[in-house]
Order: structure tokens, then sequence, then C-alpha cells
């Protein structure tokens, strides 16, 4: 175990986020840890940004100045600055709780270390970080593409190879390393942000950043419980209660010996339901995980904003126009599939903060969109389009902070509608521990709307349910009426809890009533504001995402339908129900402990209610992970492919496939980027070795240097035709005449010809060393790399 490396890697991430505690602090001034749970994702998305533009000319020069823009933001931020008002006890718990989740994970990865090309996308990920280790400047080559730049969102894997540059630490190892810090800024954001949220609402910070910090982190959908519920059921009642759930009786559902840790994450058909736990034991450094605890950034500065109040107007625009776009733009370049996600939020922030979002305008423009302090319909429009209108500034402020990537990396897609959609089973399976969590919450303070709002919302559930049944979305029947409750009780808090002086009056459903009103049923207004905060804008938000991939979703290669889709999305909506669920825990704990002495006992017996089911939840949510974790340590799972606890991703290579380690260890160790010629990894070939997820295209993957056709992941990012093409090319340069190799050769610029097992396999491979210009670099057992001089090679 490289323990020496741990300790740097993790002593180098803790002085980047003291470095960047000044901006933090500034940023998020009125967090109960002043910002310190976001300062490392922070100081990374300020270094990541600047090294991102500046890596054009050189990325070591990126790095220096990133990092020295970094200190000098820091350094202005703390000007200003009171601190006589910070609680240096408040500010630990973040950094323990970084220290753990990372050494949790550093733990998790020691026994399964290595980027073996099955179950996933480590490949692609681990030839990602080789490739920007081994350019000098930004764009990278595409290791699967040879002599075209990546087209890819690369973003979170040149923040690691910044890392491991800052660290001096080789790609083998800062793979793993980095996905165990990725892991401790998610866990720890979400902590902070749960924290912060519940501190609002006069909750428990703690309470609420432990449980928060238990769902982004640990906790699993119900896909365990069901199937151990399953197995637990007379024989009977086992194929009924399989067939509405939509599982398969196997399994947990046959014997707990035959638990499998991948079936929780293929839930619902034709997609993929990750949540964290699942996708940082699976091991990809993918991007849809490295981009959550910048999501949870962008999420951290909406609520700050939220917080603000309105004649603070300076510190509104900084955090919307200044602070928003910079985050964004580095989210954009991480994942952009998460770019949408953030703009999203902020424009359900601007909408249900207490400010009007047209304030952040210029006043010409301001008064475009007037606000005439009614809770109307024409209000609500108006107060939403003005949110839509800041929020598609943002939009275009973050795109232009990555410019590069859209007129670069940045690949079309089209956009299709009706997919196949939920059925109500399986997708009670993936959201039922949230759904247990958050409708109690719901409807507690739905009752705060009035009987007249509570009759329109009955109603309209009514026709959700019907729209649903006409349809087939079930997602509609089951989110929608959260999606109208969670929308009416934010938009009811906004105009009640702190309405302007200007404000005399409500309008609801056409019937105005004063201030002074005494509310009640018989005016249709219940004198309690409902004591909901940014927990339920979180779940709105993550409910709109839900509904919105039943009906829309991106088209590509990769994957059919819309199975890609729900993948980045559903990853997406976990970590916003999870924080929201830290807060909504807190809340339940707290009430516990209020109404535990009251004299109104149905008012405690439900309140004892509600604290069983939060128990049974975290029970019910936590057994995956146990069984889980119990599978990966004892290797049982056989996914331990190490004799001892090791950080080398690629240690397996040697025990697992001796006969080309040596081969790959002499091409890695070659400069630059010079091109290569391998087989493809495309399923061109009858024999199911030679396609993708199986030990194919090995020698580019794990050292970086470009191969003129890898994967056909390739295909996706630039072009099937050209893709094929190159299938085609190389085909003819293993088997072709000596002038069609030479041309071919020259065509592709190609340094390296690979033969190896794979190459056998697929063609009947001529000797190449009867060509002019190539010759003999190694030969091993059964490898041979061939060498080629570009200007020997026959005209």
């Amino acid at each position: 175990m490289e323990y020496g490396l741990v300790a740097g890697w993790l002593v180098a991430s803790l002085a980047l986020g003291l470095a960047g505690l000044p901006l933090a602090a500034r940023l998020f001034q009125q967090f109960p840890d002043h910002g310190t749970a976001f300062a490392l994702p922070l100081s990374l998305a300020v270094v990541g940004l600047v090294a991102y533009w500046t890596a054009y000319i050189s990325l070591t020069l990126g790095l220096v100045i990133g990092l020295l823009v970094l200190v000098s933001l820091s350094a202005f931020s703390i000007r200003g600055l009171n601190r006589t008002e910070f609680d240096v006890h408040r500010m630990i718990n973040p950094a323990i709780v970084f220290v753990l989740a990372f050494s949790f994970l550093v733990t998790v990865r020691a026994v399964d270390p290595g980027v073996h090309p099955s179950g996933g996308e480590k490949f692609l990920d681990f030839g990602l970080l080789k490739s920007l280790l081994r350019t000098s400047r930004l764009p990278p080559e595409d290791f699967w593409f040879a002599s075209e730049p990546v087209r890819y969102y690369y973003g979170g894997h040149l923040v690691v190879a910044l890392l491991a540059k800052l660290t001096f630490t080789e790609a083998r190892y800062a793979y793993n390393l980095a996905l165990a810090g990725f892991f401790g800024m998610l866990v720890t954001a979400a902590y902070g942000l749960a924290g912060a949220i519940a501190a609002e609402r006069n909750r428990s910070a703690r309470t609420a950043g432990v449980i928060a910090a238990f769902f982004v982190g640990f906790a699993s959908n119900l896909e365990t419980p069901a199937r151990a519920l399953l197995w637990a059921l007379p024989d009977r009642a086992t194929q009924s209660v399989a067939d509405w759930f939509g599982v398969e009786i196997k399994g947990l559902a046959v014997s707990p010996a035959a638990f499998n840790y991948w079936d929780a994450s293929r839930v619902i058909p034709g997609t993929v339901n990750e949540f964290p736990l699942f996708a940082w034991l699976n091991g990809d450094l993918h991007a849809h995980m490295m981009s959550t605890p910048f999501l949870l950034l962008v999420v951290a500065l909406c609520f700050a904003y939220y917080r603000t109040p309105a004649d603070a107007l300076r510190r509104r625009r900084a955090l919307i126009f200044g602070a928003m776009p910079l985050v964004t733009g580095i989210l954009v370049v991480i994942n952009t599939w998460s770019f949408p996600t953030a703009i999203g939020v902020g424009w359900l922030t601007l909408t249900f903060a207490n400010e009007n979002p047209a304030t952040l305008f210029p006043r010409p423009i301001a008064t475009q969109f007037p606000s005439d302090g009614q809770l109307s319909i024409r209000q609500e429009v108006m107060q939403t389009a003005s949110a839509f209108a800041v929020a598609v500034v943002v939009l275009v402020m973050g795109m232009s902070w990555s410019l590069p990537f859209w007129f670069g990396a940045a690949s079309g897609r089209a956009i299709g509608f009706l997919p196949d959609r939920s059925a109500l089973g399986p997708l009670v399976l993936v959201y039922g521990g949230f759904l247990l969590v958050f409708v109690p919450y719901l409807l507690n303070y739905a009752r705060s709307l009035g009987t007249q709002i509570r009759e329109a919302i009955l109603a309209a559930m009514v026709g959700l349910v019907a729209v649903a049944w006409l349809f087939d979305a079930a997602a509609l029947a089951v989110f929608g009426p959260l999606l109208l409750v969670g929308w009416l009780v934010l938009a009811v808090r906004r105009n009640l809890e702190h309405p302007s002086d200007s404000v005399e009056s409500i309008v609801v459903r056409g019937r105005q009533f004063t201030k002074s009103d005494s509310g009640g049923a018989e005016t249709g207004v219940s004198p309690s504001v409902p004591a909901v905060g940014f927990e339920t804008l979180l779940l709105v938000a993550g409910v709109g995402l839900i509904l919105l991939v039943e009906f829309v979703y991106v088209r590509n290669n990769a994957a059919p339908g819309r199975f890609n889709t729900v993948f980045k999305t559903y990853a997406q909506v976990w970590i916003l129900f999870g924080t929201a669920a830290g807060v909504i825990g807190a809340w339940v704990v707290d009430a516990h402990r209020q109404w535990w002495s009251s004299s109104d006992t149905l008012a405690r017996h439900w309140r004892i209610a509600g604290y069983g089911l939060l128990t049974l939840v975290v029970i019910s949510t936590a057994m995956y992970g146990a069984l889980a974790l119990t599978d990966h340590f004892t290797n049982e799972g056989g996914v331990k492919q190490v004799d001892n606890p090791t950080l080398d991703a690629l240690e397996f290579v040697s025990t697992m496939h001796p006969t080309e380690a040596e081969a790959i260890r002499w091409l890695d160790n070659r400069t630059g980027q010079p091109n290569m010629v391998s087989v493809p990894g495309c399923g061109c070939n009858e024999n199911e070795e030679l396609w993708p997820y199986h030990w194919v295209n090995a020698p580019s993957s794990l050292t970086g240097i470009p191969t003129v056709a890898g994967w056909d992941h390739a295909g996706d990012y630039h072009s099937r035709e050209a893709y094929f093409e190159r299938v085609e090319d190389i085909e003819t340069i293993y088997g072709g005449t000596p002038e069609q190799r030479a041309r071919l050769l020259k065509k592709y610029n190609v340094r390296y010809i690979y033969v190896g097992p794979s190459e056998r396999t697929a063609y009947d491979v001529a000797e190449f060393g009867k060509l002019r210009g190539v010759n003999v670099a190694v030969r091993l057992e059964i490898v041979t790399i061939y060498r080629v001089n570009r200007n020997q090679l026959p005209a």
C-alpha cells in the first residue's frame, strides 16, 4: 500500500482547500462553516478554469497561473472579512468529513484498483488521463482516433492531471487517489450544504449534514431490500410481487450468497440507475462522477443568493453574474450534462427567492418585469419570466467561459421525444426511499395552503393521474403531485414570509385578501407560512429532471433510446435528493425532540412515526452497502485482482495479462503522443473478445498513445462514417499490399505498429519487416512492435 502517496495527496487537497478558504468564506459568509465544505471544489474550479484557458499555450504554465489566480483571489477576499465571527470548530468538521470519506474510498479502491475494461469506462477514463499527462498543451490528441483532438468533456480528467502534476504522482496511482478525492469532496459538500440549509430553518446543521452525507455517500435504492423481500416471501407470492416491481428472480432474490452489486444499477429496463456508492465501488473515473461536487458548488452559490437580502444588490449581482458563470463554465468542460441542471437550479432559485430577480438588471430592463405584490397567476408568470431571463444571461456567460469547448471538443446531439417510459414498480424501487421522506414532509406543509388551494391541488392531481394513464407515464402520477405541491408551498412562502412594504394583499383564485385577514378555511389562505426552505427547491429540481427524461431525451449512438440520458440525469437527481433528504431528516429528528413532551398526543405520535419511518429508510437503503462492501473485501464478488492492497491501477496487467505487460510498459516509456496502429474494438469481428468492454486496445488505453481507431466510442464522438473508414484502413494496413500499407501509414502518421494476440486473431498478419521503412522496435514472446520511419516508406 502506497501510504506516502495517500498522505501526500491528502495534504495537497487540504492545502488547496485552505488556499481557497478566504474566497469560500466571502461567498458563503452566512453558512455555519463559512464555506469550508466548498473550499476545495472552489479552489479546483478556479485553478481548473484558468488552466483550461492558458493550457492552450502550456499545460504546466496553466497550472502555475491557476494557482497564482487562486491565491490572489483569496488574498483579496481576506480584506473585509470579520475574523472574530468565525467558529473554528465548525470549520474543522468539514475537514474531518473529507478525511473520513477520502480514507474510506482509498480503502475500497486498494482492494480492486485495476482499470480493467469490463463493466465500465475505465479504459476511456484512464486513456484520457494518460493523454493529458502526455501532452504539453491542449487539446490532447484522441487516443482512440489518432491525429484528431479529443471530442469529449475532459475537464474532470484535466483537473486530475493538474493534481497529478502538482503532487508528482504517476497516472497509475493518481487515478485511484482522484476517485477518493472526488468522493470526499462530494460527501463533504453534501454535508456542508445540507447543514447550511437546515441552519437557515433553525434546525440542527450537524444532524442534517450527517444524514445528507449518508444518503449521498452510502445509501442505495430499494432494489436490494426488495430482492431480500422476494427471497423471504412464500414461493406462491414471490412471482406476483416480482412482476409488479419488474424485478427478475435472481441474485439476492434467490439466495443471499447470490447477491451481485451490479443488479441495483439496472432497475428500470433500458436505462442505468446509478447511485454514488455503486459508481465509486465500480471504480470509473467518469465525468458524471467528477462533476458532482462542482454541481453542489453551483447549488451552494444559488443558496447563498437565496439568503442574500434585497438591499445587498451588489452581492446578489456578484453571485449570479460573477461566481455562477465561472463555476458553470468549468462544469461544462467537466460534464456537459450537468450544465443544464446547474442553470435550471439557478432559474428555480431566482424564481423562489424573496427578491424580484428583475432587480438584478439595470432599471430600464427591470421595469419590463413589474411586480404588483400579489400572489396570483399573473405575478407568478412575471416572476418566473424574469427569473428565466436572468438564467439565460447566466447560461450565455457560462458558455462564454467555456468557449474553447464549444468550438473544439463538443459534439452535437439531436433531441428525441416520447421514449419508452418508466413503469411504476421499477420507478418506486429507484426513488422509493426518498419518496418515503418527501411525501410526509410536503403533506405536512400543504396544510398551510388553505382549503381552496388544497381543493385545486386535489383536482390537479386527478388530472395528472388521467394524463399519466393516457400517456402511460407512471412518473407523472408519482412525481407530478410533488412538483405541484412543492412549487405552491415555495410560492406561498415567498409571498407571505417576506412580503415587500408595498404588498398589501394577495390574490388567490380571483379573491383578494389583505395582510390583516385571519386566513383559515373562510378566506382560503392559512395564516401560517409554510416553513419550507431551499430543500424543497432541490426537491422540485430533482422531480423536474425525472419528469423531463420521461418525455425528452438526447439521441446518441452510444446506446439506444434514452439509455444515456437517464444514466447522466439520474446521477444528478440523486445528489439533489440526497441533500434535500438530509435537511428533511433533520426536521424529523428535531420535531421528534420538540414534540416528545407535547400535550398534543396525536401530534406526538405522528412525529414519533416520522422518526421511525426515517429509521426504516436508513436501514433499508444501507442494506446494499453492507452486502456490497462485504463481498468487495472478502472477494466473494470476484472483484479482487491484486494479492496485496495497492492503489496501482495497472497492477492487474502483470497478473492477468502478463504476456502483453512488458510491451505495454515499453510503449508507456515513449515520450509525447506518437501515433500507433492496433486492432479496433468495434464488434466488427465475429470474435466477441475483440469487442469493446474486453481486453482490446489496451496498448493505447493504458498508455495514452493514440491508435488509428480504438473502441467504437470514438465513432460516437467524431463520426461513425469516419471511424469505420479507419477500421477498413487498419485492415488494409495489416493485410494489404506494400504500396497500400505505405500509403495508409503515411496518411495517419503512424509511428508504431502493434502486433499482439488480438491483432493475430483479427487479421492474417503479414511480415512488416519486409516493408521498407518499417523495422522491429521490440520483439517479445507473443508481441512484436514495429517502428515506422515515414521518410523511408515507399512512395
